[in-house]
This record gives C-alpha cells, sequence and structure tokens, in this order.
C-alpha cells in the first residue's frame, strides 16, 4: 500500500502554476536500491517496446522502454506502495490517482542525443487535466545534464507531436495542432525551470509542459525511471494512429471518453486501509 507523505505548503501551487516542480529526498535509501535493482532488471530484460534513441554513431547510448512494471515487481513496489500516489493525488488536486505506465529512460556515458523539447500528453490516449509524470534519477544529475521544463506550458497549448530523430509527424495530421516555437531563441519569452538532483529527488511535471534535456558527459550514467499517474478527470482517448505507448486491443474493450477502469491502470491512490475522501 501507498506510503502517506504531505507536501510543503505551496508545492501544489507551484505545479498548478509552472507546470513543474523539485521534490527532495522523495525516495528512502531503501526505495533507492529497490529502484535501481528494478531498473538494471529493466536493461538485462528489455521489452518489445524498447527502442535505442541515440544515433549509430553516438559515443554512447539511449535506450528508452516503457509499461514492464507488471513483469517487474521492484518496479510494481515503488509504483504503488512509495509516496509517489500520494504526492500525486496531492500535485493533481485529485481524490484518486491511477497507474498510467512506467518509462525508463537511461543515457549511458558519453551519450550526445538530446531529447528535443516536447509534450508528453499528445502522444498518448488519455484526455483531461489531472496528470502527473515523476522523472527519478537514481544517479546524481548535474545542471548541464537535467531536464528543463518551460514555465506555464502547460497552460492548454498542444503542440505537434513529432519522432525526436527525423521530425516526422507521425501522431496528429500536419497542419492540425500548432508547431513548437523556437524556445531556446526566446529566453525572455520562454522561461525555463530546471534543478541539479541528487538520487532520493525527483522532478514532477505535467504531461502538457514542454521540457526537453542534453546529453551527459563522458564520465556520467544517467539512469532515469518515470512514473506517470493520472487523476479523477483522465478519460480514455482512442486514436486512429499507434500511441506512444501502445496499449494494444484497449480501445476494443474501453469505449471513447469512459474512466480508466483497466488492470493496465490500478488505482493506487486512496490507501485501501484509509476511507476514501469526503
Amino acid at each position: 500500500m501507498a506510503r502517506e507523505l504531505v507536501l510543503p505548503a505551496g508545492t501544489a501551487t507551484d505545479f498548478a502554476n509552472d507546470g513543474a516542480v523539485v521534490l527532495r529526498g522523495v525516495l528512502n535509501a531503501s526505495e533507492l536500491a529497490l529502484l535501481e535493482r528494478g531498473i538494471e532488471h529493466n536493461l538485462a530484460n528489455l521489452s518489445p517496446l524498447a527502442l535505442v534513441a541515440s544515433e549509430p554513431d553516438d559515443p554512447g547510448r539511449f535506450v528508452e522502454d516503457f509499461c514492464t512494471w507488471q513483469a517487474n515487481p521492484a518496479y510494481q513496489e515503488l509504483l504503488c506502495g512509495s509516496a509517489l500516489p500520494h504526492i500525486a493525488a496531492q500535485l493533481m488536486g485529485s481524490r484518486t490517482a491511477r497507474l498510467y505506465h512506467d518509462h525508463l529512460l537511461v543515457k549511458e556515458p558519453g551519450t550526445r542525443q538530446p531529447t528535443p523539447w516536447h509534450q508528453d500528453q499528445p502522444y498518448y490516449n488519455v484526455s483531461g487535466r489531472q496528470n502527473v509524470s515523476f522523472w527519478i534519477p537514481v544517479d546524481p544529475v548535474p545542471l548541464a545534464s537535467t531536464l528543463r521544463f518551460v514555465a506555464g506550458s502547460h497552460a492548454g497549448t498542444w503542440y505537434m507531436p513529432r519522432t525526436f530523430r527525423d521530425q516526422q509527424a507521425k501522431w496528429f495530421p500536419e497542419g492540425t495542432l500548432a508547431e513548437l516555437p523556437a524556445i531556446d531563441a526566446q529566453p525572455e519569452r520562454f522561461r525555463q525551470l530546471a534543478w541539479a538532483l541528487e538520487p532520493g529527488d525527483c522532478v514532477a511535471f505535467h504531461m502538457l509542459s514542454l521540457h526537453a534535456s542534453s546529453g551527459v558527459g563522458p564520465g556520467q550514467r544517467r539512469r532515469v525511471f518515470s512514473a506517470r499517474y493520472l487523476g479523477d478527470d483522465a478519460r480514455h482517448a482512442p486514436r486512429p494512429w499507434r500511441t506512444s505507448p501502445p496499449f494494444p486491443g484497449l480501445a476494443g474493450r474501453m469505449a471513447d471518453g469512459a474512466e480508466l477502469d483497466d488492470p493496465l491502470f490500478p488505482p493506487v491512490w486512496p490507501r485501501a486501509d484509509l476511507p476514501n475522501p469526503p
């Protein structure tokens, strides 16, 4: 069962205003060790959804994998038994928290491949405003390699999702969503947020927050686990294309606009031993 952790005053307000906040010391030593074991197990047993997101000539390697929590007991314990579900509910302003999916992101030493500016929700199959992603490193992350956000970019505009390496529009048809602005060229217009992180820290961000990151140095390994949760207003939004990550067969058993009441997305807050919120 999830443990409770009440956020400092103002944290949920900052999340609502900026779309991203830093959370220090969220995972304890035993949870960090558990997550590290889970990540190494994942790397040794990559799923069919895994991909190498770096170029062949990159001196490092950027590996991603998705939706492996059901086959990884360490991930299950962290996603459901840590303080993350309770924190998620507080940040979302939601009575409940439902697990959406997990995402592994590992940049091996010397990886040059950046993660370009993007939002996550346009790649997904969900609608609604109550959502949160946690970006949780098990290695120290200096400011030069951390995740960067455009403050307030979660306010409503959906930008065209594209493939990271060749910028193809494989999700929404060309012209149907706004094109990404030149963020780094206009620092006065796009205020950025970024934090150096130690193991146990994480950043929490809205799925519409614009974010990006750089590569890592030759002596730096950046192992990151992302945990994603949905709140009360989340609904199924089936797409006529393959979402990232995909959920095969879901559209056949769940209607458009339905609550995500499916074993793929288990409820993880409130705790089973506590009464439901009023």
